[in-house]
Protein backbone atom coordinates (compact mmCIF):
# COMPACT_ATOMS: atom_id res chain seq x y z
CA UNK A 1 0.00 0.00 0.00
CA UNK A 2 1.64 3.56 -0.83
CA UNK A 3 2.29 6.27 1.92
CA UNK A 4 -0.31 9.28 1.84
CA UNK A 5 1.84 12.10 0.33
CA UNK A 6 2.06 14.61 2.51
CA UNK A 7 3.34 18.15 2.60
CA UNK A 8 6.90 18.18 0.81
CA UNK A 9 8.50 21.77 3.28
CA UNK A 10 6.85 23.69 5.85
CA UNK A 11 5.29 26.36 3.18
CA UNK A 12 3.52 23.67 1.53
CA UNK A 13 1.92 22.72 5.41
CA UNK A 14 0.68 26.24 6.16
CA UNK A 15 -0.81 26.77 2.74
CA UNK A 16 -3.24 23.51 3.08
CA UNK A 17 -4.81 25.88 6.02
CA UNK A 18 -7.48 28.46 6.53
CA UNK A 19 -6.07 32.01 6.10
CA UNK A 20 -6.88 32.58 10.13
CA UNK A 21 -5.25 29.33 10.91
CA UNK A 22 -2.50 30.42 7.69
CA UNK A 23 -1.48 33.28 9.84
CA UNK A 24 -1.32 31.67 13.39
CA UNK A 25 1.08 29.00 11.95
CA UNK A 26 3.35 31.63 9.82
CA UNK A 27 3.56 33.61 12.77
CA UNK A 28 4.63 30.52 15.43
CA UNK A 29 7.36 29.81 12.79
CA UNK A 30 8.74 33.18 12.66
CA UNK A 31 8.70 32.84 16.53
CA UNK A 32 10.48 29.61 16.60
CA UNK A 33 13.34 30.96 13.37
CA UNK A 34 13.68 34.11 15.85
CA UNK A 35 14.42 32.33 18.82
CA UNK A 36 16.66 29.45 16.77
CA UNK A 37 17.78 30.84 13.83
CA UNK A 38 20.88 27.84 12.86
CA UNK A 39 17.79 25.43 13.15
CA UNK A 40 16.85 23.54 10.35
CA UNK A 41 13.56 23.59 9.14
CA UNK A 42 12.10 20.34 7.86
CA UNK A 43 8.97 18.21 7.39
CA UNK A 44 9.09 15.35 10.12
CA UNK A 45 5.81 13.28 10.64
CA UNK A 46 4.37 15.11 8.01
CA UNK A 47 4.35 18.28 10.43
CA UNK A 48 6.85 21.58 10.54
CA UNK A 49 9.84 20.23 12.36
CA UNK A 50 13.16 22.43 13.10
CA UNK A 51 15.95 20.53 14.21
CA UNK A 52 19.33 21.35 16.04
CA UNK A 53 21.33 18.57 17.07
CA UNK A 54 18.17 16.29 16.73
CA UNK A 55 14.21 17.32 16.74
CA UNK A 56 13.90 21.02 18.36
CA UNK A 57 10.38 21.24 18.05
CA UNK A 58 7.13 20.36 15.95
CA UNK A 59 4.11 22.29 15.77
CA UNK A 60 1.08 21.21 14.04
CA UNK A 61 -2.23 22.37 13.23
CA UNK A 62 -5.68 20.62 14.25
CA UNK A 63 -9.11 21.20 14.05
CA UNK A 64 -9.56 23.64 18.02
CA UNK A 65 -6.08 24.06 18.46
CA UNK A 66 -2.22 23.81 17.66
CA UNK A 67 0.02 21.29 19.23
CA UNK A 68 3.97 21.81 19.83
CA UNK A 69 6.04 18.86 20.78
CA UNK A 70 7.65 17.03 22.27
CA UNK A 71 6.90 17.76 25.99
CA UNK A 72 8.61 20.65 28.61
CA UNK A 73 10.88 19.09 30.73
CA UNK A 74 13.95 19.72 32.94
CA UNK A 75 13.16 23.65 33.89
CA UNK A 76 9.94 23.94 36.88
CA UNK A 77 9.29 27.52 35.74
CA UNK A 78 8.61 26.43 32.65
CA UNK A 79 7.05 23.11 32.86
CA UNK A 80 4.84 25.32 35.39
CA UNK A 81 4.32 27.93 32.96
CA UNK A 82 3.34 25.51 30.00
CA UNK A 83 0.39 23.57 32.29
CA UNK A 84 -2.39 25.24 31.17
CA UNK A 85 -1.77 23.94 27.53
CA UNK A 86 -0.91 20.49 28.49
CA UNK A 87 -2.74 17.74 26.49
CA UNK A 88 -2.12 14.36 26.14
CA UNK A 89 1.49 12.87 26.99
CA UNK A 90 2.29 16.52 27.70
CA UNK A 91 2.40 17.47 24.43
CA UNK A 92 1.26 21.11 24.26
CA UNK A 93 -2.03 22.60 22.82
CA UNK A 94 -2.35 26.19 22.16
CA UNK A 95 -6.82 26.49 21.35
CA UNK A 96 -7.13 28.34 17.86
CA UNK A 97 -9.69 30.51 19.71
CA UNK A 98 -7.77 31.80 21.95
CA UNK A 99 -4.71 34.38 22.15
CA UNK A 100 -1.26 31.92 21.14
CA UNK A 101 1.38 32.44 23.96
CA UNK A 102 3.97 33.27 20.89
CA UNK A 103 6.61 34.74 24.03
CA UNK A 104 6.09 30.94 25.84
CA UNK A 105 7.15 29.23 22.35
CA UNK A 106 9.85 31.56 22.35
CA UNK A 107 11.05 30.96 25.75
CA UNK A 108 10.39 26.61 25.37
CA UNK A 109 12.29 26.85 22.04
CA UNK A 110 15.07 28.87 23.95
CA UNK A 111 15.04 26.19 26.52
CA UNK A 112 15.01 23.00 24.10
CA UNK A 113 18.06 24.68 22.57
CA UNK A 114 20.27 24.55 25.58
CA UNK A 115 19.20 21.30 26.62
CA UNK A 116 19.94 19.80 22.63
CA UNK A 117 23.35 21.50 22.87
CA UNK A 118 24.08 20.32 26.49
CA UNK A 119 22.66 16.72 25.25
CA UNK A 120 25.16 17.58 21.80
CA UNK A 121 28.41 18.22 24.74
CA UNK A 122 27.61 15.72 26.31
CA UNK A 123 27.48 12.70 23.69
CA UNK A 124 31.43 13.80 22.73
Amino acid sequence: MPKPIGPKTIDDYIAGFPPAVQTILAKIRRTIKAAAPEAEETISYRIPTFKLNGVLVHFAAFKKHIGLFPPVRGDNDLMKAVRPYAGPKDNLQFPIEKPIPYALIRRIVKVRMRAMREKAKSTR
